[in-house]
């Protein structure tokens, strides 16, 4: 059996986003500062972000993480949808880091196993870890957080295949336990509907933030069952609204929104994006 490098190698810099670290560090670095956020009351539990190639989304991108430009973080969790296929239900990396051009990010593997337990615990299934993977929708946020957090951080990288209520739930309830007390931060990756037409896509984005903004993830959920949204980070955005609400949190607020089409001006087939913070409000601390 061929041996697990130590480092996840980037399959998306250069391509995705920027592969030179300075040019890399400058793009997101001006996605931030140009986010115009309104007055947050509260303290940030969790940010829902987009995943698509930079020149799409980084400027939705960057409203999610001006929220917590400049802060500390010990361990953030990034959970993410998994696009390829896999019969296990949640993923993990087996690597000890990811690696993007602005450095690694070492996984904090005790988390992961913490993690694990609880959800064999639960329901008989835990995490599956996988080597050199090809997901995007994770490693898309990790530049942002390299340049809007202060210091170093470990990583806590899940990515679902199964995006139901039940997994939802069951991950969101774990990783509140296994986050509480801990200085952490959520990260839920997702992009909205797929290659629809402004208007169509406006209607169906517009009911998935509704719901996020509602702090429904059951909500969120049945919409796109109902045929009313789609987003294909659904089951990743439900968990860490599982998992924030379990940690105190109470509100949600929608940042930003925005198409493919507002940069290619194509209008006839878009991708949406949207930006969302998750706050405790500061009665409770």
């Amino acid at each position: 059996m061929k041996p697990v490098a130590p480092v996840r190698p980037s399959p998306i810099a250069g391509t995705w986003y920027e592969g030179h670290p300075s040019k890399l560090a400058s793009e997101v670095d001006r996605y931030i500062h140009e986010a115009s956020l309104p007055k947050l009351d509260g303290e940030v539990v969790a940010v829902i972000a987009p995943h698509a190639g930079y020149l799409y989304s980084g400027p939705v991108a960057g409203y999610a993480f001006a929220t917590v430009h400049g802060m500390d973080f010990d361990l953030v969790a990034v959970i993410s949808p998994m696009h390829a296929y896999y019969r296990e239900p949640i993923l993990t990396s087996s690597h000890e880091a990811y690696s993007t051009p602005l450095g690694k990010i070492s996984i904090d593997r005790a988390a992961v196993e913490a993690v694990d337990t609880l959800l064999c615990a639960d329901i008989g299934v835990g995490l599956k870890p996988i080597a050199n993977d090809s997901e995007h929708s994770l490693e898309i946020e990790l530049p942002f957080l390299q340049r809007t957090l202060n210091g170093e951080f470990n990583l806590l990288p899940i990515m679902i295949s199964e995006q139901t209520n039940r997994i939802a739930y069951t991950l969101g309830t774990a990783l509140a336990k296994i986050l509480r007390g801990r200085n952490a931060l959520l990260v839920g990756s997702t992009d909205l509907s797929h290659f629809k037409s402004r208007d169509a896509a406006n209607k169906f984005d517009q009911e998935m933030l509704r719901q996020v903004e509602r702090f429904s993830p059951e909500g969120l959920l049945k919409a796109e069952e109902n045929g009313k949204g789609f987003a294909c980070g659904r089951g990743a955005v439900a968990t860490v609204l599982y998992a924030a609400k379990s940690l105190g949190a109470d509100t949600v607020k929608i940042l930003n929104y925005a198409t493919s089409g507002d940069i290619t001006g194509d209008y006839d087939s878009v991708v949406g994006y949207g930006a969302a913070v998750v706050l405790k409000s500061n009665q409770q601390n």
